[in-house]
């Protein structure tokens, strides 16, 4: 059965359908008038740069900006802390070896001396006593045995004179007997002497040899003692331009604690930061051009410091020769990252690169004067050159000025 529609229920159809209308007007005078807007953005001829993708010759490189620094730096630390007395030479200045740069104080390394030196005294002493003890019983010995030797001879010569006598009758056998005993007596004395003799001297050149390693012990920490209180006067240990050196009179000095450095003169290397992107591409024996005092020349990377601070890595290139250049000067300087050249398709670098991401470029229609933006892939890049994988084709023109004021526009026209 049909329903029949009332002029109410008409007006109710009407009105959702009015709306559905106004919404769909309304998104497509807002997409129209975008579309618009992109299309119409126009911009002076004058303030873009462009040029042209090229097949040519590409050796895949970095630019790097580099600082000139000692080969050799040899640092100034304190052996022993103090107080500074007086600082003797200023920042900058050349100095020779041997050179005496600061002066420091320390009553504690002060007192230790003059104590080392009382103990070196003391044993000295002790030692020459005992030098004179020992040698006074060697000399009590070798007396003893003298005497022993002289009281044989004089009993071996009264028992020859008393044996004749014995026997004639004239002496009583007794004598004879106590001449013989007294001889015995004697032979053996001079046997316990002499054994004695050697037994003292083994312990003579025992207790003389201890004694002397005692002695220089104690003769090579008094000197050590003494150096230390001669360290308290620093001097150069090299002779160079002593390019740091924070040390102010009144300060205390902590053992081991840096005061400067002296950089060795007339050899020089370059020290370059790069991003650690390549660290796993570089390494040592690479080549690099590099311009130094209107002076072009060929580098080689010499180490590779592989530790990653801030995202970076530093590499080092050895300069040759003599070159009047200046520690801290800044240096440019090319890496080649491929031995050989290669044919690619190139497009010069620019500002485009650092605003596009590398994501898209303006290829612009010089008949038009129209530039659409075109999304690329990009390849390997030297100092002046990017490569140019997919999204354009040779003689392309493309503009490489920045894109900072039209990045979010499709096309751009340009007006002369």
């Amino acid at each position: 059965m049909d329903k029949k529609i009332t002029p109410t229920t008409r007006r109710r159809l009407t009105a959702p359908a009015i709306v559905v209308a106004m919404l769909a007007g309304t998104a497509w005078f807002g997409s129209t008038w975008q579309a618009s807007a992109q299309m119409s953005l126009a911009l002076p001829l004058s303030s873009v740069s462009t040029a042209l993708v090229q097949q040519q010759s590409l050796q895949e490189s970095i630019a790097l900006r580099a600082n000139v620094m000692p080969q050799q730096t040899v640092y100034l630390d304190v052996i022993e802390g103090g107080r500074v007395e007086e600082k003797l030479i200023e920042q900058g200045q050349f100095v020779t070896q041997g050179q005496p740069l600061v002066k420091l104080s320390n009553t504690a390394l002060q007192l230790d001396l003059i104590s080392r030196e009382a103990q070196v005294t003391e044993q000295m002493n002790f030692l020459r006593n005992t030098q004179m003890t020992i040698e006074t019983n060697r000399l009590n010995l070798k007396r003893d045995v003298l005497d022993i030797e002289h009281q044989l001879v004089t009993l071996k010569r009264n028992l020859a004179q008393t044996e004749p006598l014995v026997k004639s009758g004239v002496l009583a056998k007794e004598t004879l007997l106590n001449l013989q005993q007294d001889l015995r007596y004697q032979q053996e004395r001079l046997k316990l002497t002499q054994q004695q003799q050697k037994q003292d001297e083994a312990i003579r050149k025992q207790q003389l040899s201890q004694l002397s390693e005692s002695v220089a012990m104690l003769t090579k920490n008094l000197e050590f003692a003494r150096q230390n209180v001669q360290n308290l006067l620093v001097r150069a240990p090299v002779s160079g331009y002593l390019s740091e050196f924070n040390v102010e009179a009144g300060e205390s000095r902590a053992p081991g604690s840096r005061m400067g450095q002296i950089d060795i003169p007339d050899r020089y290397k370059l020290v370059a930061s790069v991003d650690e992107f390549y660290l796993s591409r570089v390494s040592t024996g690479m080549q690099a051009n590099a311009r130094v005092n209107q002076q072009d020349l060929q580098l080689t990377v010499s180490r590779v410091d592989s530790r990653v601070v801030n995202n970076q890595f530093q590499l080092e290139f050895t300069l040759p020769g003599e070159h009047k250049v200046k520690r801290g000067q800044s240096v440019n300087l090319t890496l080649q990252l491929e031995a050989q050249q290669r044919d690619a398709l190139v497009l010069p670098r620019g500002a485009y690169l650092t605003d596009s991401a590398g994501q898209y470029v303006y290829v612009l229609d010089s008949k038009t004067a129209t530039a659409r933006k075109q999304a690329v892939t990009l390849g390997k890049q030297s100092a002046n050159q990017i490569e140019i994988i997919s999204g354009l084709n040779a003689g392309d023109q493309v503009i490489i000025s920045g894109y900072r004021d039209f990045a979010q526009a499709d096309t751009i026209q340009l007006q002369h």
